[in-house]
């Protein structure tokens, strides 16, 4: 029986990739003037957008006279854009960015006269089960995929959602090829009838790929495609939207409730979690203050002033959390500029909460919880003062917070003071509540020796040469990485050289804090450690601060567990998912040979922080920008840098097609200057809540 396929017309738009921003936006110009003179004129009968709409607010800045046709365009349904205000990665961005994401896409398409949503995700590294819940709260009840989904049918219901899995992927350029319309048939009927295998009646085909145009004579080549498919398909110009009325069906005939990311039919690129962990830092910090400062704005008598400029503030956020640059996969350029768009994100929010501390009348010595449960522990507070009765614990020199936040004042270099970081410690602030840290020392809960800190909750002791989180064993790991930023590529042979502990040694103890430093000497560097312990603490928090000599190399920190690892509770959209592992499958004897095959791997995305089951000590990580771990055995790997110098190596021993251009990027390298931060501690799901509340709490002081 012949088969009707419905096509759309789309561009993917990569903002920034294997180009910077303003070259790829002067390409989207002419692109996009060749799309709408193709709709205004009816040689087209619509065009799909991509799903996301700043790529629309990029073109209408620089042809702002041509809005009004484009509203035109929305309005009779012949241009479809939105719902996402850009297409983030799933796994590297958390739920208040996503939904803030939905917010500001939905609102600019509506205002452009957008009606129909889809959750367009055509390229993304895989697919988040939260995000399923996050469109329904918008009302979107129809879902696009394709990397991840492995075997699946082309239609199938997904979380309880209407999803549609683009068989062959959104990349099909044919009709732009340059060879002839037999060559392009045969082209086609190999494509469709893959994609029939997993399909009904009909079929949904995209033309188009990244950064394409329409080719002017589209319309001719299908019909003269169509004539040599006559016996098979029939190709029509129509809409996603088109599709999902004609098979309403067929979605009740397969249903998944998890998450996407089988790499069996797809490349979802794993790699990516621990390319350029500097990104991932600053996303993680920019994410949290822009939350923190959307909460402090509530107690400002002029909070709507504000909107804006928080929705200027995540509008930048939500470009660097595209999958392209987030993911670490671009130019040198295109991340130097995502670094500071990063940095503007982070001026803004800590001046909204300044300007607000002014305005309240906040003093020194202040906090405000401003989180939804009571909060206990120890805080830092700043003060160009010496404050008799608080621990002192570090110094800066700068201008004080008050004078740069005051309009009436101006600082001046005597101003310029050595400003003291002092710790105390709250008990029991209530939320929304502001109570003045008061000097009382409590019982100290700490002791500390040159090789070990502890408190009746945790502790950390080095024996023989060993380092032991309570009775965990602890080590660093430096690994070859014959891979790049798509995909880590392990020699067959390595399985990692480890640092041994060069000396020890107390940099600070006091009455709420001891930090004990350790240097770690490998075969080339010297790493430095800082391990912190609060009074009464339930985790301990680790901080590497090194300089990178080396290149092509991966750096993990270790947690060997009393038993095979076999499944891994670790955050996603704010909550913790379960994910099973082959704890004695090996990447090193599974590395692939035949073409287009992306090696299975035993590593997986977080967002902050991991879970391991109580049969194995219940051990849990809290992370600042550290997004990918891994299992092999009773061990459990957290990569701390990834260095790799080029986007898509075609040598890649662990991906045989590439996944990009071959261009080098020395800056992926990640020479210089380092830093890795994270938490340990022990418990159940409740402990995990603790210690991420206590480690990203929402308190001002």
């Amino acid at each position: 029986m012949r088969k009707q396929v419905i096509a759309y017309l789309h561009t993917h738009w990569d903002r920034e990739w294997y180009r910077e921003f303003e070259i790829f936006r002067t390409r989207l110009v002419r692109v996009f003037d060749n799309v709408l003179y193709m709709l205004e004129s009816n040689k087209v009968p619509c065009f799909y957008f991509d799903g996301q709409v700043c790529a629309l607010e990029d073109y209408l800045e620089i042809r702002p006279e041509k809005r009004a046709l484009v509203k035109s365009l929305i309005y009779s349904k012949k241009l479809f854009i939105g719902p996402f205000y850009c297409l983030v990665d799933e796994f590297l961005t958390d739920r208040t960015c996503f939904s803030k994401n939905l917010e500001l896409g939905m609102k600019t398409a509506i205002d452009l006269g957008c009606t129909d949503f889809i959750g367009y995700l055509p390229d993304t590294f895989g697919h988040s089960k939260n995000v399923v819940d996050i469109l329904r709260d918008f009302g979107i009840d129809k879902c696009i995929v394709w990397r991840g989904c492995g075997d699946f049918p082309a239609e199938f219901r997904w979380c309880g959602c209407d999803t549609v899995n683009l068989v062959r992927g959104y990349f099909q350029d044919v009709f732009s090829m340059d060879c002839s319309i037999e060559e392009k048939a045969q082209i086609l009927k190999k494509n469709l009838d893959l994609i029939a295998e997993k399909s009904g009646l009909f079929l949904l085909y995209p033309i188009g790929a990244d950064h394409l145009g329409i080719p002017e004579d589209i319309q001719d080549q299908i019909s003269a495609v169509n004539e040599l498919l006559k016996d098979d398909y029939n190709i029509k110009l129509g809409s996603p939207f088109d599709y999902f009325r004609n098979v309403g069906k067929n979605f009740d005939k397969f249903k998944f409730d998890d998450e996407l990311r089988d790499n069996s039919k797809t490349f979802t690129l794993q790699g990516c979690y621990s390319s350029r962990l500097d990104l991932k830092r600053y996303n993680v910090q920019c994410s949290y203050m822009l939350n923190l400062a959307s909460r402090y704005v509530r107690f400002t008598k002029t909070e709507k002033h504000y909107d804006s400029i928080l929705n200027y503030a995540y509008k930048l956020l939500i470009k660097n959390q595209a999958h392209d640059s987030i993911c670490g996969c671009s130019t040198d350029d295109v991340h130097a500029e995502n670094i500071v768009r990063y940095k503007k994100v982070l001026q803004i929010a800590h001046e909204i909460i300044d300007e607000i501390k002014l305005e309240t009348k906040f003093e020194e010595k202040m906090v405000i919880n401003l989180s939804d449960r009571f909060y206990s522990g120890i805080v830092e507070f700043e003060s160009a003062k010496l404050q008799n009765g608080y621990e002192k614990f570090a110094y800066r020199d700068g201008f004080e917070w008050d004078l740069l936040a005051n309009t009436e004042k101006i600082p001046i270099t005597e101003d310029y003071k050595r400003i003291y970081t002092y710790l105390a410690e709250i008990r029991n602030v209530e939320p929304d509540e502001t109570e003045f840290i008061m000097p009382e020392i409590s019982d100290k809960d700490l002791r500390v020796t040159d090789t070990s800190i502890e408190n009746s909750n945790i502790s950390l002791k080095i024996k023989d040469g060993k380092i032991f989180v309570n009775s965990v064993p602890f080590t660093l790991l430096d690994f070859v990485d014959l891979g790049d930023s798509y995909n880590n590529a392990p020699k067959i042979d390595d399985y990692g050289s480890e640092f041994k502990i060069l000396r020890t040694k107390i940099l600070y103890e006091g009455n709420y804090r001891a930090v004990l430093h350790i240097d770690f000497e490998g075969v080339w560097d010297v790493i430095p450690l800082n391990i912190t312990l609060d009074n009464r603490s339930n985790y301990l928090k680790f901080e590497f601060d090194w300089n990178n000599t080396q290149k092509n190399h991966l750096l993990e920190v270790c947690f060997e567990l009393p038993a095979p690892i076999n499944s891994v509770y670790s955050e996603d959209m704010d909550s913790l998912i379960k994910r099973q592992f082959d704890s004695d499958y090996d990447i090193r004897k599974n590395l692939p040979t035949e073409k287009g095959i992306e090696a299975k791997t035993n590593t997986a995305p977080m967002q902050r922080g991991l879970l391991i089951d109580e049969s194995l000590n219940n051990i849990g990580v809290i992370t600042k920008g550290l997004t990918q771990y891994e299992v092999f055995k009773n061990k459990l790997y957290i990569p701390i840098l990834r260095a790799t110098g080029i986007i898509s190596n075609p040598k890649n021993p662990a991906r045989t097609t590439p996944a990009g251009p071959p261009i080098e990027t020395n800056d992926s390298q990640m020479q210089g200057r380092n830093k890795a931060e994270f938490y340990v501690f022990f418990g159940n799901e409740t402990a995990f809540d603790e210690v991420l509340r206590q480690v990203y709490n929402y308190l001002i002081v």
